[in-house]
């Protein structure tokens, strides 16, 4: 790896260098693209904290960065060379970013590196300039980003982001969706055409899980396929597109001491296929067939079965799903192939069964969890927020027999025990934070709402001069900490009257106290 464009400076070059450089050549000639993830050192912010946190707000859930993780986007070079010691040429650009824009930076890549393998440094160097001069996002806004004599235009449409390319005849369309729009999710499930709702549920519940692969390009693809099948819900768990040998977590993983975490893999290596035989479920998948091929129906396989990378594909596990499995999707799948429905078509059909089936499961819990917000009438100017109810999960399942799944979807099974499940898992974990979270919030901006109605003209006739100033400097408090900071969603307009609240109940005060309430506060 002779290069990297890094968003941020990361000091850790080997988990760079090792997961740019397939394991498999053999099975990387001519050029590939593929991409791996790696835990941020312990203890470091970024630096483009602030930026991201802003961006973040309104980014739909599958474009939101991860805390705690970098992207490694690979362009990876292997063609024969006689001229060369090894005989081949082989050279790898990575792209660093915290944000998962897979299709945005695998595009990216693609108009940059096969130019810096020609023209080397220069070329690279030229690249970081465009960059560099490239806009701000602004959500809704078309971005122009010149780049290499190419002008890529993106514009923000949640819930995806629509990139176009065009120039010198260039002209490439591509939904920056995590993971579907990388590679056809029909392409990626082909090996495990017939589980595709038992792997839904592994991926809801974050169960531990690895793909066995020919290549990290088909590695990286089914991992991100797999994670993207739960959307819109948030997969919460770690996982990793293409892990090596050399990964850090090589050994946390690999352990046979405790079971093993709650994370997916993606490996290419055979060495593999011994070290995590532990796993509770593997899955095998050969070279990625045409999609007018027809997959042949395999029943889920023992682990024990699993010896090595060349074992048969399929899905190797014990585990019993909950629902049971919906032949009708299946049957619409083969037909389509039979017909030779066009892939875009087939994919579409089988990403909107996966939306629906993850929105007949989170409606429920949707439902509960707003009836856990405080009434607004409860909400007092002259009293801190209403804090939510907790969860309880009891109370939740009761709610099940009436307000069910069973209202949006025909799928029969053991619900309640999906639900259970799901309750423990970090997915949960990481939707309910989230949802808290947004909560709280309203909360907060209902509050700061009601504030702005209130005659606080008339309030101050009835406080002490020490009253005043003492809410004076909580609203300030709360225009500058609570409001614009967390970005509260409050109306429009809330925020200037607050501050002409402010305005008005310190020109009431004495001079000197106006004064020192005018002062910006102390770093």
């Amino acid at each position: 790896v002779n290069a990297a464009f890094v968003e941020e400076r990361v000091n850790r070059a080997h988990e760079v260098i090792h997961p740019s450089q397939p394991t498999d050549r053999a099975s990387c000639l001519g050029d590939t693209q593929f991409c791996f993830r790696f835990r941020q050192a312990a203890g470091r912010k970024s630096s483009l904290g602030c930026f991201l946190d802003h961006f973040d707000r309104d980014a739909p859930v599958c474009l939101k960065r991860d805390q705690g993780y970098y992207y490694g986007y690979v362009y990876f070079r292997q063609v024969r060379d006689k001229s060369l010691k090894r005989g081949y040429f082989q050279k790898s650009l990575v792209l660093i970013s915290k944000l998962p824009y897979v299709t945005f930076f695998h595009s990216l890549l693609k108009l940059i590196a096969p130019e810096y393998f020609e023209k080397q440094e220069p070329c690279l160097e030229a690249a970081c300039n465009d960059i560099d001069r490239w806009p701000t996002p602004c959500p809704g806004k078309i971005l122009t980003l010149p780049i290499m004599g190419v002008v890529m235009k993106v514009t923000r449409l949640p819930p995806t982001i629509l990139c176009k390319i065009s120039a010198k005849c260039l002209n490439i369309h591509c939904t920056l969706l995590m993971a579907a729009a990388i590679c056809s999710p029909q392409l990626c499930f082909h090996p495990v055409f017939f589980h595709i709702q038992m792997l839904w549920e592994l991926m809801l519940l974050g169960e531990a899980l690895v793909v066995m692969a020919p290549s990290p390009a088909e590695s990286s693809d089914t991992i991100l396929a797999l994670v993207s099948c739960i959307s819109p819900l948030r997969y919460c768990s770690d996982f990793r597109p293409y892990f090596t040998i050399h990964d850090n977590e090589f050994k946390e993983y690999t352990t046979r001491t405790q079971a093993p975490p709650s994370v997916i893999l993606g490996v290419t290596n055979p060495f593999f296929a011994k070290t995590l035989q532990h796993w509770p479920h593997i899955i095998r998948i050969g070279d990625m067939k045409q999609a007018g091929e027809m997959a042949k129906q395999m029943k889920v396989k023992k682990l024990k079965n699993l010896k090595t990378l060349d074992s048969k594909p399929g899905v190797y596990t014990a585990y019993k799903p909950f629902l049971n499995k919906d032949e009708d999707i299946i049957k619409q799948l083969q037909k389509g192939v039979q017909q030779k429905r066009p892939s875009a078509a087939q994919n579409a059909i089988l990403r909107r069964y996966f939306l629906e089936l993850t929105q007949s499961f989170i409606i429920p819990l949707e439902r509960y969890v707003a009836s856990l917000m405080p009434l607004q009438k409860s909400i007092s100017p002259w009293k801190s927020p209403p804090q939510l109810r907790p969860f309880n999960q009891e109370e939740f399942m009761k709610t099940l027999e009436k307000a069910g799944p069973q209202l949006t979807s025909r799928l029969k099974g053991d619900w309640i025990g999906l639900y259970r499940q799901f309750l423990r898992s970090l997915n949960f974990d990481g939707w309910f934070r989230n949802r808290r979270k947004e909560m709280t919030q309203k909360l907060e901006a209902l509050h700061l709402e009601a504030l702005c109605e209130e005659d606080l003209q008339l309030w101050i006739q009835k406080h002490t001069e020490v009253e005043t100033v003492d809410l004076v400097l909580k609203l300030k408090e709360k225009l500058v900490s609570t409001a614009e900071k967390d970005q509260l969603p409050v109306k429009p307009g809330t925020l200037p009257k607050l501050q002409a609240h402010i305005e008005s109940i310190i020109l009431s005060l004495p001079e000197d106290l106006q004064g020192i309430l005018h002062k910006p506060p102390s770093p």
